[in-house]
């Protein structure tokens, strides 16, 4: 019965984000282009491309307002979401923060994780930030600018499962969950359990976060949840069978776009429905959000491991060599793993008035081998998302507006 209502839940939900998006415009676009597009729409379903591109109007009060169009959007249809979710982690952790703050604990308190269950690992020091030791605000910091997963693991212990998968419902995310660490191998029982924590304003312990357990499951109704035809194991060893990622994290990409949107126009929704974030919080999130790997000082990245463009995959297809638009600031978080790319984007031109969301995913495997690192990034995936984006600024410049948007606010301060 659970089961059914869940497939009942998920048909009118779907049946309800089709009504209100337009689902021809992308089509033709893409169609219009087809020397970059051409090969992808003929195998849309191989490439599992999905997309959300919604237009932003301001009134005279410059107030927004949103017209969404989608290529291919099915919340139903499983993809990997690799780091995306570390966006729902930042917001959520700053929550608690605010939550918290009668504790005396703030996002630049000395955050000490210990451990308490089989394979987690405990944090003394983080040699990166300019004090060398680990906070909240300074595990935002790499998560924005280079996607770090330990820095993500760490906010995951610190919100806890049960706190992160609550929240998500709270916020609409229905097609959405965050069931475990990344890059650690994190599944089943480990990943039901969190570290023990301490928060430190100097020498004064401030909050004791006792080890957590979260026995639920968060059951979804998805498909394609397997895939391919085999995979490596841990000890690399070919697996011929399809590969299963039933129990993995989840992120529709309408969920990645409305958590973004709440981000960055909270205006737009109603108050109630805002997150519990300070001022000083939204500028952190789009400060770092929007800032590149070679303009940050603390933490400090090597330039060619982590260039300008290392996380922007719209309109820059991670490109080692694009010359960058001086005029465009790029607020996203992406993700990359087993053959997909994902970019959840908020697009600024501050010269020529120009802003837009823009989230989309595609995955590109041919040989069907999972955890071979033989995916089509470079030829494949990369320049979809920078075709893609620059064809929807295209469209922008083009696109008459009755109003110029004040877009002042998201004018940050990178020194």
């Amino acid at each position: 019965m659970k089961s059914i209502l869940l497939f009942v839940f998920s048909v009118m939900s779907l049946s309800a984000i089709a009504q209100k998006i337009d689902t021809v415009f992308l089509n033709k676009l893409l169609e219009s282009k087809p020397e970059f597009f051409g090969s992808i729409l003929n195998h849309a379903d191989k490439n599992q491309v999905q997309i959300l591109y919604t237009q932003i109007n301001r009134d005279a009060k410059n107030k927004p307002s949103f017209k969404s169009y989608s290529y291919n959007l099915n919340p139903q249809h499983y993809f990997y979401p690799a780091s995306t979710v570390k966006l729902a982690a930042v917001i959520f952790a700053l929550e608690k923060v605010n939550r918290l703050k009668a504790t005396g604990i703030t996002v630049k308190s000395t955050m000490i994780t210990d451990s308490a269950f089989k394979g987690q690992t405990k944090v003394l020091k983080d040699s990166s930030a300019q004090n060398s030791l680990p906070s909240i605000e300074h595990y935002i910091k790499k998560i924005l600018l280079t996607s770090d997963n330990d820095a993500f693991n760490r906010l995951f212990e610190f919100i806890g499962r049960a706190e992160l998968n609550e929240k998500l419902k709270k916020n609409g995310l229905l097609n959405s969950r965050i069931l475990n660490r990344l890059a650690i191998g994190d599944a089943g029982e480990t990943a039901k359990h969190t570290n023990p924590i301490k928060f430190y304003n100097g020498d004064k312990l401030v909050y004791n976060q006792e080890a957590q357990y979260d026995p639920k499951e968060y059951d979804l109704v998805l498909t394609n949840t397997v895939m391919g035809k085999g995979y490596l194991d841990s000890s690399d060893k070919l697996v011929n069978k399809p590969f299963s990622l039933e129990n993995k994290n989840a992120f529709a990409i309408n969920d990645q776009q409305k958590l973004m949107q709440k981000l960055i126009l909270p205006e737009v929704f109603p108050a109630n429905e805002r997150y519990n974030l300070t001022p000083d919080d939204y500028q952190l999130i789009y400060t770092y959000m929007s800032k590149l790997p070679t303009e940050s000082n603390y933490p400090k990245y090597d330039e060619k491991e982590f260039w300008p463009t290392y996380a922007k995959m719209l309109y820059y297809g991670r490109d080692k060599n694009a010359d960058l638009n001086p005029d465009i600031r790029i607020f996203n978080k992406y993700g990359d793993s087993y053959g997909y790319i994902i970019d959840n984007s908020y697009f600024v031109d501050f010269k020529n008035g120009i802003e837009f969301f823009l989230t989309a995913v595609i995955q590109s495997n041919e040989d069907g081998i999972f955890n071979d690192n033989k995916y089509e990034y470079e030829t494949v995936c990369y320049p979809f998302m920078k075709n893609l984006g620059r064809s929807i600024y295209e469209v922008e410049l083009k696109r008459a507006k009755k109003q110029k948007p004040d877009l002042s606010k998201f004018k940050m301060d990178y020194k």
